[in-house]
Order: C-alpha cells, then structure tokens, then sequence
C-alpha cells in the first residue's frame, strides 16, 4: 500500500539585496506525512475521482485525482468536523462539535459557516439535493433545513440520546441512529420521528446506510468494545435483523452502493464487505492497524475510507482491495536500514514497517503479523531482512521477524528457549548468519537463517541497546553502564572492554573490525557521549560533540572510516567527515526526537524518529545554496 508523500526542503529565509538562498532538496527534508497526521472523522466521495475528508481541529482535505495528491483546505474553525455530505463536486456540507456547520459551493475553495442555532456537537449529516438536508447530534438533536442551510430549524426526536448517523433517501425518508440502541424513522421530512427499535442500552450504534425507502444497513458496537453489531431491513425498518460479523470488533461506519455491495468499517482497521446485502461477510484488514471512522462509495467499484493519524485507504474494485493513500502513521519510527540509497525499512511501534524503493519518495507499509513494538531492524541486501522487539505472550517469546523477499512477507522465529526480553539491537551478517541483543544482558545468535537462535553469554545484566559487526566473526555490543562487550569468534565469547563508565550507549557502528563509534549520553541524560576505537576497542577515546544542550545521541551511522552521522532525541543531528575530530550540528528542522539514522553512502541519509518523522538527505546533510537572480522590484505576490 502506497504512500503519496510531498516532501520540502528546510531551509533559512535570507534576502539580501535581492538574493536568496535555494537549496532544492539539498540538507535534510521532511518526507512524511501527508496529507495528515490528525484523525479523520469521515468521507464523501461525490465522484470517483473527488474525495474529502474531514476531521480534527477543523482539518479538510480534498483530492481530485483519485488519492495520487490532496489539497489542505481553510476551514476557519479548530471544532473537529464530525461529518461531511457532498451532492456533486461543488456542494457540500460539513458539521462537527459546538454546532459548526460549513457550507461550499466551489469544491471547497471557500467554505462558508452557518447558524446551527446549538453549541452541542453535531454528528451526522444527510443531503438529497442542494438544499434539502438533515443534521444530527449530542442529546437527540435534529436539525433541517430547506434552504441550503440558510436556515436550520430544529425537530423533535423524542429523545435525548446522542445521534450518531443519518441517512435520508428522499426529502422525506430517512433513518437517525446513535445511542442505547436507538434507531429513529421519517417519513414526511422530520416533522415526526418514530421510534423503531431501542435496543441493548449497551450499543451503540454508529452508522446507517439505505439504499432505497426500503432497505437499510446499521453498524455499531458495545460499550465495551467487544462485538461488532450489523443489523439489516427490507421493510423501511419495520423489523430489523441481526447479522453475524463473527469476532469483529466495533463499527464506526457502513455505506452500501446497491442492495447487496456494501463495506463496513471499524477498529485496527478492520474492513467488512458484503456482496450478497449482508448474508455474508468477509473481513479484511490493512495496514497500518489504525481505527476507520467512515467510509463512502463513489460508485459500484470506487470508495474511500478514512480513520486515525490521517489514515486513508481507497479501493477501486469494490473493496477487493484496498491501497494506503496517507502516511498512515504518526507512530514512533525506532530504526531504519538502508542498502543501498533507494531501498529501505523503517521500523516502529505498534509492528510498524514501511519500506521504500525510490529513496523515501514513496512508503509502502508492510503486514508485520505482530502489534508488538519493534526496536532495531538490519538488511543485508534488499531481500534479506531481520526485525526485533518486545516480547509477545507465553509460547511465543521475544519478537524475531525475519523476510526473505524484501518485506513481502515477515515470519516469526522460533525462539524455542522461550526468551520473553524486548530485543533492541540486531544485526545481520549474511544470509544464515545474526545477532540480536536485548534487556538483561541478552545475546541470541543464528547461523542457519533464524531456523535456531542461540543464547550467548554476555556477563553483564544490563539493558544492551545496538550491535554492530565489522564481519561474520568480530563485533562489537553497548548497552547500559558504560557497557561494551567485544567478540572476534562470532560471539562464542564476549569480552568486556573499558572506558565507557559513567555512560549509558544507544548506538555503535563499526566499518571493519578495528574503526568503531559508540554514541549515548550520560547516565543523567545531561550531555552527550561520542567514543571512537582504530584499534578494535583495545582503546576508546572521547570525543568532543562540539555543542552543548544536546539531549543524548541515539543513533549513528558511518559509511567509511571519516564519514559518519548521529541523530539525537531533540532532532539534532550531528556530523563528521574527519572520523569524529570535529562535529558539525546540522539542521533538521525539527524538534521531535530522533531514534535512528542510515546512510547508504556519504550523500544519502535518512533518519527517523517520534511522530512517523522521516528525513532524508541527498547531500549528506549539507545544505547547498545558489544565488537566484534578483526578482523585479514591483513582483509581490505568493504561490500556492
């Protein structure tokens, strides 16, 4: 599932006379995320093509072109937009939290707010033509207008709880679902509203789709999260029946494009589709895990849904499939490998991985088969692959995810011993051949391509956080309380090695068996620690970072003897190019920490870190101004 990303370059604001620097991808520039990273709260898709989404703190996004690119539009408000109805491409309207309704009629370009008459949320929202519709909300509000929201009047539902969802068919037709079990009916526009099922004060029920006066579809769930409910009619509501979703979790919304093709939605991005009107449903689940809150048909193939962290996913064959179109994630990104500088593997919390083939252009995400947070990952080439990370429940024991085929698919290792330690470090030497280290002093080593993982003796209890190895046979691990440990027989042996008392190492990288840097902090976490071995760790020298202010190092990566970088847990980013005698701070352009960095050569870097950052560097982090030529005196004015 791809990621559409638009990236830019970070870069200080300079005119001087007429000049000003431009650095065209140059130093470090954000990839993700995109469109964004708040939750989306629903979707209308009034052609196959156009989508709008609308969510948090008044975020709108529109595509034209099917998902490939989205356009952030001006609410004006920062009330979370809970709903949004479109009649065509032009007209629309949205409605959300302290009676905010929106109204466009150019697509968006501008949108216009109308007098709701309440402060409490609103919903849901249903439009039969450009000026009839009917909006629903917290304690039994209905409201309708008409007039194209000229005017809202309200109607009385007869109950005071909240309504979650309506769907109208007609200008007089229409079905209000929420809370308690409630499930309201019209039939002359509103004026009157008859209760039609008031079921398990437990459900809640949180989506409604009718394809015609007669039949309908509702979704929801328990209070306690634990079942799914779909209820089905084919008399306007006069009888409504149950439908097994089997162990489905809560649903959040439901939309059907005729009487047997509809698609449900709900937590840990969970997909139901139908084709038989509900007499079956298969469930589908993408990645990233994230909750979907709406989903929309454009027509009888094409449909978009949209859920938490700006997750939206769209399918052009009926819910066959379904394609990631947002980043997916704001989820902490822990470490990334490179093998080259178009192909790499980021991984992170919750079994996040994303992988990338044109240099961060694109991210894809992978199914890592785990929730389990992931802390290390090492490639030896393309294909090959090794992820580590927190242990998961009784048999199967610390989390090894081992590919073969570039991320395609990710197994799980048979640990056998039953080793239950979060793993932070990994690396992999060749196909067959890799050490992971961990929490306690472990040590585990596979020489058969995971098959058998082997416990090592460390001689120490504390946490070791990274392993690098200059070959299949000499290697180097750091952890905690000053902790590094060195082996040359493939870690059949380790042996301590001194000069890192005092420190607390989270990084280490070796380019052969003797040229080695370890990077951490102090154990206070007031400063940074930076130490280089030639000869193998016999001797570690410190070395001056050259700032001060800097929260620990986190990770490093060197591509040859004098070329290397480290990121820190405040997005500094550090630099050198003498093997450490001097380091140059770089911009980042971010305050969010930093968790881990990978060049493929001395030009191209990338690192990654809290909130699903991402930069990526072509120039090794430099930037690199030319002078424009000056602009004319009389041009004012601004792109878009």
């Amino acid at each position: 599932m791809k990621i559409l990303l638009k990236s830019w370059s970070l870069y200080a604001a300079l005119a001087v006379l007429g000049t000003e620097p431009s650095f065209a991808q140059s130093g470090w520039y954000q990839q993700p995320p995109s469109p964004t990273t708040e939750h989306l709260l629903a979707v209308a898709t009034p052609a196959s093509n156009t989508v709008v989404a609308t969510g948090y703190r008044g975020t709108i996004v529109r595509s034209t072109d099917g998902g490939a690119s989205w356009t952030h539009q001006d609410s004006g408000t920062t009330n979370h937009l809970e709903a949004v109805s479109f009649v065509d491409v032009n007209t629309g309207t949205i409605v959300g939290d302290s009676g905010t309704i929106l109204r466009t009629t150019d697509g968006g370009e501008t949108w216009n707010g109308q007098d709701s008459g309440t402060n409490l949320a609103l919903l849901g929202v249903s439009f039969v033509d450009e000026k009839t519709a009917t909006a629903v909300g917290a304690l039994g509000t209905i409201l309708r207008t008409t007039d194209a929201g000229e005017t809202w009047e309200t109607q009385d539902s007869g109950t005071t709880d909240a309504l979650r969802a309506v769907s109208f068919v007609d200008a007089n037709i229409g079905t209000a679902v929420g809370d308690r079990g409630t499930i309201l009916r019209t039939a002359d526009g509103g004026e009157t509203w008859g209760r039609q099922r008031s079921g398990p004060l437990a459900e809640i029920l949180a989506g409604v789709s009718f394809v015609d006066a007669n039949i309908g579809t509702v979704v929801g769930g328990h209070n306690d999260r634990s079942l799914g409910i779909i209820l089905r009619t084919t008399d306007g509501g006069e009888t409504w029946i149950s439908q097994v979703t089997g162990t489905m979790p809560n649903l959040r919304a439901v939309s059907f494009v005729d009487v047997d093709t509809g698609i449900a939605v709900g937590s840990a991005g969970n997909i139901l589709r139908t084709a038989d009107g509900g007499q079956t449903w298969t469930r589908q689940t993408i990645a990233p895990p994230e909750l979907l809150a709406a989903v929309s048909f454009a027509d009888g193939k094409t449909a978009s849904a949209v859920g938490n962290l700006g997750l939206i996913v769209r399918t052009t064959d009926g819910g066959l499939t379904w394609t990631t179109e947002s980043s997916g994630t704001t989820r902490r990104l822990n470490a990334v490998s490179f093998v080259d500088p178009n192909t790499g593997t980021a991984v992170g919390e919750g079994g996040t991985i994303l992988r990338t083939t044109d240099g961060g252009a694109t991210w894809t995400h992978q199914v890592a088969g785990t929730t389990h947070n992931l802390y290390a990952v090492s490639f030896l080439d393309a294909n090959n692959g090794i992820a580590v990370g927190d242990p998961c429940s009784y048999p199967c024991g610390s989390t090894i995810l081992r590919t073969t085929d570039g991320g395609q698919t990710w197994s799980p290792q048979n640990l056998k011993m039953f080793v239950f330690v979060t793993l932070t470090g990994v690396s992999l030497m060749d196909v067959n051949t890799a050490i992971a280290v961990g929490y306690y002093g472990i040590i585990l080593r596979t020489t058969d391509g995971g098959a058998t993982w082997t416990s090592q003796t460390s001689g120490t209890s504390s946490i070791l956080s990274a392993v690098s190895f200059g070959d299949a046979n000499t290697g180097t691990v750091v952890g905690a309380s000053g902790t590094i440990l060195r082996t040359t027989d493939g870690g059949a042996t380790w042996t301590p090695q001194p000069g890192g008392a005092g420190y607390v190492f989270t990084g280490v990288a070796f380019v052969d068996a003797n040229i080695g840097t370890a990077v951490g902090g102090t154990a206070d976490g007031s400063s940074i620690a930076i130490l280089r071995t030639v000869d193998g760790g016999e001797t570690w020298t410190n070395q001056a970072s050259g700032v001060t202010g800097v929260r620990p190092l986190e990770g490093v990566s060197f591509v040859d003897a004098n070329t290397g970088t480290g990121v820190a847990l405040d997005g500094t980013i550090l630099r050198t190019s003498d093997g450490g005698k001097t380091w140059t701070r770089q911009s980042s352009g971010t305050p969010l920490a930093l968790w881990g960095v990978s060049f493929a050569d001395a030009n191209n870097g990338t690192a990654v870190g809290d909130s699903g950052i991402i930069l990526h560097t072509t120039t090794g982090g430099e930037l690199t101004p030319r002078i424009l030529p000056p602009q004319p005196a009389a041009f004012s004015g601004r792109s878009r």
